[in-house]
């Protein structure tokens, strides 16, 4: 006997023999609703088009609304979900708020964030940083996170629970002299999601990092820029051997995401290709 259970329920280990747990519903997001900020290309763009696909509607999110409504546009055509473009500039404190209301407003609830937005916009040297170069990569990197999330666990708390998602990178482990601030910015969030998931853990809200690895996306394509051999270095740092394509996010950001990772918060996820930590 296969026995189905809503998309709302939490997995359980089967209680007889006969009762089986059908995979696909653990990661099924009908009736959700997810946030994904700096979705509107790259990484993100990846992971709102395969949450919507999940069942989830979601909410297209960068810095420009026309172009969030470009891409709410073709994720719906793609998918059929419930679309919602809405810009919202991460740095900008008070406008997270705001932000986090009109979502609220239009589609109810909030139940997946994913803290996708971040920036390296240069290679600076720990010798050469600026002060204000370091604030604009932390005020991206780190403070929008927080922000972000400050203010929509109390939503998730409202509605049951739900699931934050940090994005970081390998080089949170092991980062280079050009990108110390991103390095740095991404090591900070790596803790401040510790932080957060046990703070919150009473309200059932999951906190977890993701770091990628090499994926062929806009911010990997500008360090190549001018730097003959830079992609094949990189891939040969992967056991793979190779770049990711940005379709590859989607397993473990539905992973995080669903109830496929009820019991999972607090940890730290690359997603690399067998880079080390």
């Amino acid at each position: 006997m296969v026995k189905r259970r809503g998309a709302s329920s939490r997995w359980s280990v089967p209680q007889d023999e006969t009762e089986v747990v059908v995979m696909t519903e653990m990661f099924d997001l009908t009736g959700k609703v997810a946030i994904v900020t700096g979705s509107t290309k790259g990484l993100g763009r990846a992971m709102v088009e395969g949450l919507a696909a999940a069942g989830s509607s979601v909410v297209v999110s960068s810095r420009k609304q026309d172009l969030c409504e470009a891409v709410a546009a073709e994720v719906r055509a793609a998918t059929g979900a419930d679309v919602l473009p809405l810009a919202c500039h991460v740095a900008d404190w008070d406008a997270i708020p705001g932000f986090v209301a009109g979502v609220v407003e239009r589609l109810g609830r909030i139940d997946v964030l994913v803290n996708n937005a971040g920036i390296s916009p240069a290679v600076v040297t720990p010798s050469d940083m600026t002060l204000d170069y370091w604030r604009k990569v932390f005020s991206v990197n780190l403070e929008g996170p927080l922000r972000m999330s400050q203010q929509v666990a109390p939503v998730m708390r409202d509605g049951g629970g739900g699931s934050i998602i940090n994005i970081g990178t390998m080089a949170a482990y092991g980062p280079g002299p050009g990108v110390s601030a991103y390095g740095a910015s991404k090591a900070a969030l790596r803790n401040l999601t510790r932080s957060m998931a046990m703070e919150w853990a009473p309200w059932k809200v999951r906190v977890n990092f993701l770091s990628p690895g090499p994926f062929m996306s806009e911010m990997l394509a500008g360090a190549a820029k001018g730097r003959d051999g830079y992609l094949e270095m990189v891939a040969d740092g992967t056991l793979m051997k190779r770049v990711a394509n940005p379709t590859e996010i989607i397993g473990p950001v539905l992973y995080l995401a669903s109830d496929a990772s009820s019991f999972v918060t607090a940890d730290d996820i690359s997603v690399s290709g067998g880079m080390m930590k």
